[in-house]
């Protein structure tokens, strides 16, 4: 009977020494290298501890625990430990990286900036340096020498056509308003109703086309909304006597 007591309290300080926590040691590579903050987390007793400048970690664990390795540069994995383990100097845990994730790229329409190069001073630049070039005598290079810039006089051109319909477009703007107003009143109409002068109705006129408004009555050609502006231009002209 002491005999099979004496067993059973071996077996069970056997038993209680096997769960008894021991520190273990390992070390963490990637591409066999070391790899420094790795945190390693046990999860039966929830410890964890960090790797170092050279990827030793040490942690307190017993058989059938779970390690687990974790880190955002590599992928995660586990170790579950056994008897093995624990007599082992060093555990050697080796970790695979994760690809390198890009950046989000932003494309932006940029606005084109021109080096300038077919700017007129470029191109005059250039003129100059194939006039200044020596060329053999007596071939003939299809170059016409002192050729006028017919472009630039193109331009030249279409800018004083441009200005003068603009000058003939304003031109009979006036003319169109005088003669809707003309076409409308007679003569009696300033003299008597406006009480202008013969020679003022003229410069009257003149006044009336220089409102930005008189284009307004120009378009709608309503003799009662000309009747109207004819007569607050007339105070309005009266006053500046």
């Amino acid at each position: 009977m002491k005999k099979l007591l004496l067993l059973y309290f071996i077996f069970t300080i056997h038993c209680c020494f096997s769960q008894t926590e021991k520190p273990i040691k390992g070390i963490v590579l990637c591409d066999d290298s070391p790899v420094q903050g790795i945190e390693v987390v046990n999860l039966v007793t929830e410890k964890t501890a960090i790797t170092n400048s050279e990827g030793v970690f040490l942690i307190a664990a017993k058989e059938e625990d779970m390690l687990v390795f974790i880190s955002k540069k590599h992928y995660y994995k586990r170790l579950f430990l056994e008897k093995e383990d624990f007599k082992r100097n060093s555990l050697r845990i080796t970790l695979t990286q994760k690809p390198e994730e890009l950046e989000e790229v932003i494309i932006t329409k940029a606005p084109f900036k021109s080096k300038g190069f077919y700017s007129q001073a470029a191109a005059d630049e250039i003129n100059l340096e194939k006039a200044n070039r020596p060329k053999p005598i007596g071939v003939y290079d299809g170059v016409i020498l002192n050729s006028p810039d017919f472009i630039r006089i193109g331009k030249m051109i279409l800018a004083v056509f441009n200005k003068k319909k603009e000058d003939k477009k304003e031109s009979h703007a006036k003319i169109e308003f005088k003669e809707l107003t003309k076409t409308n009143f007679e003569e009696e109409f300033f003299i008597n109703s406006l009480k202008l002068k013969p020679e003022e109705i003229a410069l009257f006129l003149e006044y009336c086309d220089a409102d930005p408004k008189s284009k307004t009555v120009l378009e709608n050609s309503n003799p009662l909304l000309l009747l109207d502006f004819l007569l607050i231009k007339n105070k309005e002209f009266k006053n500046l006597k």
